[in-house]
């Protein structure tokens, strides 16, 4: 979300999303608030530390890495504060290791991803991280059920072998898809609770995320080529968290009824498998609280279709 202050953010969430609200991540406040600079507060015995304005593995905890996790402690506080009697299910955001080990760098340079053996060591790490957040969310909100969404934008990229050298003149080799499973396998298990990955690019491996213990994906409608890939997936009872852009909640209903009629499901599997979104990231200005408000409504105009 934009903006800086985390208190308004957490009542924008838990006033316009009542039936899912999140714990809100403001990257705008800088280092350490970013994706990946949160990410790093979650790695066991791994510290990390900014160099040349680029997160790195670090030799020790440092400056850097206090400041990130003095960001998320003042996060969970006011989430305390303001959620502690919510009794719903109430959803958090981790990036994933692949995404973590494509964006961070090593001490001697390149990034963790050109390493297999540090990206395996990596996963194990922000899997040992995830447990403890987890059970920390669980304790502060003992009437909430937690979700947890793993962020992934560069798993596609890692498969496919697309992730730019440090340099940006070569590309660092695939990942083997075993491989990948695997760790996303470690930090779901890990977990102890649902998890959806949610992937804004082309290509979201689905099959693998099913696989790897995800009990749905999140994703942007509008990046979606091939349907049939998530017709599959969503045959066995998998999960959707569907972006969608329209103007009105509205024109975002039927978006999310064309895709299923599409699919070929019936109508009454929809509201049960399906969860509205705004596509990745929120707009810099006034409009988040409308864009919230509108996929909330064009929920429950899909929920309101069975009635």
């Amino acid at each position: 979300m934009p903006g800086v202050d985390i208190a308004e953010a957490q009542r924008v969430v838990l006033g316009e999303l009542p039936d899912l609200p999140h714990l809100p991540e403001l990257p705008a406040r800088g280092p350490g608030a970013d994706m990946i600079g949160r990410g790093g507060t979650f790695l066991a015995e791994i510290p990390i530390e900014l160099y040349a304005a680029r997160w790195r593995v670090a030799a020790r905890p440092g400056h850097d890495l206090r400041v990130a996790r003095d960001l998320l402690e003042r996060d969970l506080d006011t989430m305390t504060e303001q959620a502690e009697e919510y009794s719903g299910l109430y959803k958090i955001q981790v990036p994933g290791p692949w995404t973590l080990a494509a964006s961070l760098g090593l001490p001697i340079g390149g990034q963790v991803l050109r390493d297999h053996g540090a990206a395996r060591d990596l996963a194990d790490s922000l899997a040992e991280g995830v447990r403890a957040h987890v059970a920390e969310v669980r304790a502060r909100l003992p009437r909430a059920s937690v979700l947890l969404q793993l962020d992934e934008p560069s798993l596609p990229a890692v498969l496919a072998g697309r992730v730019p050298t440090e340099s940006g003149f070569g590309t660092l080799r695939s990942v083997d898809p075993s491989v990948a499973r695997s760790a996303l396998s470690a930090v779901v298990s890990a977990a102890g609770v649902p998890v959806v990955v949610h992937c804004c690019a082309p290509s979201v491996p689905l099959k693998l995320l099913r696989e790897a213990g995800a009990i749905g994906v999140a994703l942007d409608l509008a990046l979606l080529r091939d349907l049939d890939p998530l017709g599959e997936q969503l045959d066995t009872g998998w999960g959707l968290l569907a972006g969608v852009s329209g103007r009105s909640a509205a024109e975002q209903a039927d978006q999310v009824r064309d895709l299923w009629r599409k699919l070929g499901f019936s109508k009454k599997s929809l509201p049960e498998q399906v969860v509205v979104t705004p596509p990745c990231g929120l707009p810099a200005d006034a409009r988040v609280r409308s864009t919230l408000t509108a996929v909330r409504e064009a929920g429950r105009r899909l929920t309101a279709d069975l009635d």
